[in-house]
């Protein structure tokens, strides 16, 4: 770390927190007689209180730089939280959208417990504003941090549940970032890598937390995921699985995970190719396959990956249990607006 920095802040979750992974670091930075103050109050989807509740602690306890420790949430909030110090007159609903922060901020480091957002590697924080609930996105290269730590060490207390989710946020990220049309040969080759490390190691880590090298394999899944994304940006199911966030507070890993089938079904023959590429690549299909039989053999083993890891395709949090189905026909109509508002796409 810089000589100059002698206090930092690290933005984490309260399941973090209490599940001791921080523990490592915090040694690590005892060792080199870094000071630190923890803020662990950061929820799934943080909210614009967190960031200003966190700021305040960390001008108050004049630190130096940031750490965000954990999942994409806890790094979201960090960055955030260097948006609002790099620009303490601006408000965060302010930076909504694209370039608006043009300041740098403090260092930055962003540590992966969760091999999930990719947010370690992107130039995005989505948050929720407090009073509204309207959940938005923050694009700034600012915010890239400027280290990123793919630890697979802290990642092993994670429960079996949340690493399913986790791992199968990444691979929305990874499919998203090829089935749509911004793609280029190296976005396309990332989220094909992701796509790939993550079907051979996703069942590994839910069923062995202590796989070191599945849990490497993932973090690297997600880390793959995140550059492809940050080009290509993503689609329907980020489209939909936000605003399910912003007002329910279902957690974005968990809502992508239960959404990501559904909407493959949806798009239709639209992206039949894209997915048989996707298939064959991980050998799901064969060369001699329609792209109609590839593209159901790729969005079928999600559906049974998804049974395995016991994620259901209903928001218990909707009223009247509203399956997701009906669910997506009925959003279809807003979602091009739903998607310009928070990817600027």
């Amino acid at each position: 770390m810089d000589n100059h920095i002698s206090k930092v802040m690290v933005i984490t979750d309260f399941t973090v927190h209490q599940l001791g992974i921080l523990n490592r670091m915090c040694e690590h930075l005892d060792h080199h007689s870094i000071s630190y103050v923890i803020y662990d109050k950061t929820v799934a989807n943080p909210t614009s209180d967190d960031v200003e509740e966190a700021k305040n602690l960390y001008l108050s306890s004049n630190c130096q730089a940031l750490i965000g420790f954990g999942g994409g949430s806890s790094m979201d909030c960090a960055k955030a939280v260097g948006a609002r110090l790099a620009r303490p007159k601006k408000p965060l609903s302010k930076m909504e959208g694209i370039l608006k922060i043009w300041k740098k901020l403090p260092l930055l480091i962003c540590v992966l417990a969760i091999a999930r957002t990719g947010s370690e590697t992107t130039l995005a924080a989505v948050i929720v504003d407090s009073k509204t609930r309207h959940k938005y996105a923050i694009n700034d290269f600012n915010l890239i941090p400027d280290y990123a730590v793919l630890d697979p060490k802290p990642t092993l207390s994670l429960p079996p549940f949340i690493t399913a989710c986790t791992g199968m946020d990444a691979l929305t990220h990874a499919i998203e970032a090829y089935i749509g049309n911004l793609t280029t040969k190296k976005t396309r080759a990332y989220a094909l890598k992701a796509t790939k490390l993550i079907f051979e190691n996703i069942y590994k880590v839910y069923e062995d937390g202590n796989d070191l090298e599945a849990r490497s394999n993932m973090l690297d899944a997600a880390y793959y995921a995140g550059h492809a994304f940050t080009v290509s940006y993503v689609g329907y199911v980020h489209a939909i699985a936000h605003p399910l966030g912003g007002k329910y507070n279902i957690a974005h890993g968990l809502a992508n995970a239960t959404l990501l089938d559904v909407v493959l079904k949806q798009y239709g023959e639209s992206v039949y190719k894209k997915l048989y590429e996707m298939a064959l690549y991980c050998g799901i299909c064969n060369a001699n396959d329609s792209y109609k039989v590839g593209a159901e053999r790729f969005i079928e083993q999600i559906t049974l990956m998804k049974k395995y890891f016991g994620i259901s395709s209903i928001f218990s949090e909707l009223k009247n249990r509203i399956y997701t189905n009906w669910l997506f026909t009925q959003i279809m109509k807003p979602i091009h607006y739903i998607q310009f508002q928070f990817y600027g796409v």
